[in-house]
Order: C-alpha cells, then structure tokens, then sequence
C-alpha cells in the first residue's frame, strides 16, 4: 500500500487529482468490480471512470456519483460543519439552566383555611 501521508498543499492538481483516480481504482479492484459495473451503477460512461482512474479530469458530479457507487461517500466527512460556540455564548447558555428545581402548585393545599 502506498504511503498515506500525502502532503496535499505541495501537490500539484494534476497530482492530487491522479492521487484521487488511484485510490477510485484501487477501492473498485478491492470490490472486484469492472468499470463498467461502477459506471452502470452511477450513471455514468464507463469512459469518465477510466478517465477519472487515470488521473484525468472530471464533472464533481461525476465523481460523487462514482463514490456512491463504491460506497465510498464517507471520505468527505472532512468536509463536515459543526457549529462552535464562543465562550461568551457558552456563558450565556450556562447562565440559563435552571438552578433549582420547582415541585407542583402544593402550596394550595398546605394553606390553612382560616
């Protein structure tokens, strides 16, 4: 297996993208399926997986479609937003929980009636 450690900004975009087309590749030989069979699963030409594979360029689309294919969507979860707090936010939600807690109206009851 080849080294994993990419360093993806000293990289050209040719390089990054021939990066992306073997590792396509190497994930449909590891399922054992022809390019015709991830092409006919993601609605594309069995050309735009060999193009991809071979380091060319493709439709975003396009490559989406592929890693559907493969059930590969998960190697965009870098791409995940998650919300962030700032400590004065956090203060603010903190300052707002509630402190003590308040049984049912049992006063009433415990009133005298004279």
């Amino acid at each position: 297996m080849e080294n994993t450690n990419n360093n993806w900004v000293s990289m050209s975009d040719k390089a990054i993208i021939s990066t992306i087309g073997r590792y396509v590749k190497e994930q449909r030989l590891l399922q054992n399926k022809t390019q015709a069979k991830i092409a006919e699963a993601a609605g594309v030409n069995r050309w735009t997986v060999s193009q991809l594979e071979k380091g060319e360029a493709v439709s975003l689309i396009s490559l989406l479609q592929i890693l559907r294919a493969l059930d590969l969507l998960h190697v965009l979860d870098n791409f995940k937003l998650e919300t962030k707090l700032s400590p004065l936010e956090l203060a603010k939600l903190d300052k707002q929980k509630r402190q003590r807690a308040r049984g049912k109206d049992d006063n009433k009851q415990n009133e005298s009636e004279w």
